[in-house]
């Protein structure tokens, strides 16, 4: 373990250069990552080497594509990459950290206390599809899901005009590509690939962004078909065991 420590405390030449006079925070969230987040599960033991350039580098950059003092929500927050990344190197943002898993919103709670921020950032456990909080200017989301599905769960967090900003890998150009039909039929227009960092980083960060377009309805919610034989199914009567909701 501290070997991890001594790794994450010596951030390269280009965490000077991106986070500033952000960097000693930056730090010290980069030791919890390379403590807590190793030992909960949050991040694999062989990550706490390579955090700056990996993730905490790869994350802060993406703040070039988020206008001064937007609201933000990240999306299956995780250990907080990129959202507690993002409010570290941006402090006009206001940000939600949002994930279904509450061994990673404790986390995320304890780490926004530990370092700071909990004025201007918030954590809330909940789906995407939940529809948490209130609609915000921007959303962010970091190798969660295939593009279609994320617009799906995104967009409708958005006001309008607002962006979604997916980190993505390699899979970019062929997400695109398969996706960008769905996108435009949820709401969103042209995805469009950006390269952020390239100034300052070996390996750029390669975001899909996408703008919402308009909001599409919900599907709406159809009647029960007939049970066999023309009739409607008999519900159960109240109290019976058969009206019971079913956990998920």
């Amino acid at each position: 373990m501290d070997t991890q420590v001594d790794s994450a405390a010596e951030p390269p030449e280009a965490a000077r250069l991106v986070f500033g006079d952000q960097l000693p925070l930056a730090r010290r969230y980069a030791g919890l990552l390379a403590t807590d987040g190793v030992v909960r599960g949050l991040l694999g033991p062989r990550e706490a080497p390579r955090l700056w350039d990996r993730h905490l580098l790869n994350c802060a950059v993406v703040a070039e594509l988020i206008p001064a003092g937007a609201s933000v929500m990240d999306v299956g927050s995780g250990a907080g990459l990129p959202g507690i990344v993002l409010a570290i190197v941006r402090p006009d943002l206001e940000m939600t950290l949002v994930d279904s898993m509450i061994r990673r919103t404790d986390f995320l709670d304890e780490a926004v206390d530990t370092l700071g921020l909990a004025a201007r950032v918030r954590v809330m456990r909940a789906r995407a599809e939940e529809r948490p909080g209130e609609p915000v200017d921007v959303v962010t989301a970091r190798a969660l899901a295939p593009l279609d599905r994320l617009a799906g769960w995104c967009l409708p967090l958005l006001v309008a005009n607002g962006r979604v900003l997916a980190l993505k890998g390699e899979s970019a150009v062929e997400e695109v590509a398969a996706h960008r039909t769905a996108v435009r039929r949820l709401g969103g227009a042209e995805p469009v690939i950006r390269c952020c960092g390239e100034a300052v980083l070996d390996s750029p960060t390669t975001v899909v962004e996408i703008v919402k377009e308009r909001t599409v309805p919900a599907m709406p919610q159809h009647e029960p078909k007939p049970a066999p034989g023309g009739s409607r199914a008999r519900r159960p009567a109240p109290g019976s065991r058969g009206s019971a909701r079913r956990g998920r």
